[in-house]
């Protein structure tokens, strides 16, 4: 019974290394991720390329050095972000990966710097959606287009005016149970 339930449970540890082994391309890349852009570029030694990252929702930004070494800076604060001002990086030899979250406010300024150990570097860039992270359809602020776009919009109600009718409703609320107690006693 017993060495049956082991080669049950194997078999079934198998069948989702498979699956996950199946949903992942030759670069690592899950297949569910939506290529949006490839950007391929030359930097020299100690410049920075910038570019503009619009596109709401999870992003990865997967760039590879083809040459060189170049490295990535990225903020939701300013447009042109450096190894002084970012709010994510990725500073390795190789592959640099960052990922942007959806709850960064757009643009998004990208920055890709050429590590000053190369004269030159050559890098590509693939920018990718991330559709296994749905949109928070009850987010206050924001609305879905048709296009299924998420789009920032300012509330209907004022805050103050919110305060206001609650203020009104306690008021006649308090004053009908006055009445009722007068009545009753």
């Amino acid at each position: 019974m017993m060495p049956g339930c082991i080669a049950l449970v194997i078999a079934l540890l198998l069948s989702h290394a498979s699956s996950f082994l199946n949903s992942v391309d030759e670069d690592g890349v899950p297949e569910d991720w939506v290529l949006l852009h490839m950007v391929q570029g030359h930097i020299g030694a100690g410049n920075y390329s910038y570019l503009r990252l619009n596109h709401d929702g999870r992003i990865i930004l997967h760039m590879r050095s083809l040459q060189g070494d170049a490295d990535l800076y990225v903020s939701d604060k300013t447009l042109r972000p450096s190894f002084d001002t970012y709010k994510l990086q990725s500073a390795t030899c190789g592959q640099d990966v960052v990922v942007v979250p959806g709850d960064f406010s757009r643009p998004v300024g990208i920055a890709v710097y050429g590590h000053p150990s190369h004269q030159e570097s050559e890098f590509e860039m693939r920018v990718f959606y991330d559709q296994t992270v749905p949109l928070d359809p009850f987010e206050k602020s924001s609305y879905m287009s048709e296009n299924g776009h998420q789009h920032k919009k300012s509330p209907q109600v004022p805050q103050e005016g919110f305060q206001e009718e609650e203020s009104v409703f306690w008021t006649i609320l308090i004053g009908l149970l006055k009445i009722i107690l007068e009545i009753l006693f």
